[in-house]
């Protein structure tokens, strides 16, 4: 167990310092270098030769790769002009949020998704397969965006119950001082985890349902309820276990589109903002929590999913 651990956290290490390679290489492929990218087009030369000799960039590469990631050993992602702050701090007041708001979303989706997954794959090829079947591809295929302007046309406006914007501030206090702004955020993001997640669990239900095991216990007397939710169930769980980690980026570009279009104040509308008024220190920050992120999360899925199933362990130790 332990060297499988050390192996998977060995891979992560090397995704994490090529990610951060990759970011130093676009910060400095930017038209004009990274000065002339940060301070706009109206810079002077006089301004920009001063600009790249206070932060470094008139060094040499491997110089200022090192100084980079110096930096970013300490938390430090850059300075953003743009929002007169520093890049770290901007981070640092809107990821809580989107990490809540993604929790919660998570959280819905796997509490609907998995029982809608069982009960598909229990009456399959039935009227309730067909139904939710066609329900999930339909909640799949329609863009997330869409779908968040038919919720708030829904029920904000033709029945006005929840109000359309998001909870404002920055404060996770302030955030859930107003837990009915919450709701079309949160749904809105877990429609498509849901179609998702349904569907993997039906399709997992259904193979296991079929295996030698399966038909033992029935042969045994074993009750369908402890067949289907004690035996069958937790086999069909590990795809789920892998989506939680690997989903992450999909996760993120939900939260882009929800944040955006409810005005929630998260890394997503940051990235948007940061986006529109091209500012790259913050682009560049943004992305790289992302991509740790996404290594993390994927280690942890590794990790659980070994503690699931004993042979994954036992493969990573030959």
């Amino acid at each position: 167990m332990l060297r499988f651990m050390l192996l998977r956290l060995g891979q992560a290490l090397i995704v994490v310092f090529l990610v951060t390679i990759i970011a130093f290489a676009v910060l400095h492929a930017l038209p004009g270098g990274p000065a002339r990218a940060i301070l706009g087009k109206d810079a002077t030369a006089e301004q920009i030769a001063e600009f790249e000799h206070t932060n470094g960039y008139d060094l040499p590469l491997p110089q200022q790769y090192v100084m980079y990631m110096g930096k970013l050993a300490t938390g430090d992602f850059g300075y953003s002009y743009k929002l007169n702050q520093n890049v770290a701090d901007a981070i640092e007041q809107r990821l809580p949020k989107t990490i809540i708001l993604s929790l919660l979303s998570t959280t819905l989706a796997i509490t609907v998704a998995i029982p809608l997954g069982v009960l598909q794959s229990v009456k399959r090829n039935k009227g309730p397969d067909y139904v939710i079947t066609g329900a999930a591809l339909l909640a799949y295929s329609t863009p997330i965006f869409f779908m968040g302007l038919l919720m708030i046309i829904m029920f904000s406006q033709f029945w006005p119950i929840l109000p359309p914007e998001a909870p404002q501030g920055y404060a996770v206090a302030e955030m859930f001082s107003q837990p009915k702004a919450l709701i079309l955020p949160v749904v809105t993001l877990a429609i498509v985890t849901i179609a998702s997640y349904s569907r993997y669990v039906r399709s997992s239900m259904v193979d296991n349902l079929n295996e030698q095991y399966v038909r033992t216990a029935r042969a045994k007397g074993v009750s369908e309820f402890r067949i289907i939710y004690v035996h069958t169930l937790r086999n069909a769980l590990f795809p789920v276990i892998t989506l939680l980690g690997l989903y992450i980026p999909a996760l993120f570009s939900g939260a882009l589109v929800v944040e955006t279009l409810f005005n929630f104040n998260g890394m997503g509308l940051l990235f948007w903002q940061s986006t529109q008024s091209r500012d790259y220190p913050v682009l560049l920050g943004v992305t790289l929590i992302l991509a740790i992120a996404t290594v993390v999360g994927a280690l942890l899925a590794d990790l659980l999913y070994s503690v699931a199933d004993p042979r994954v362990r036992l493969a990573g130790d030959d």
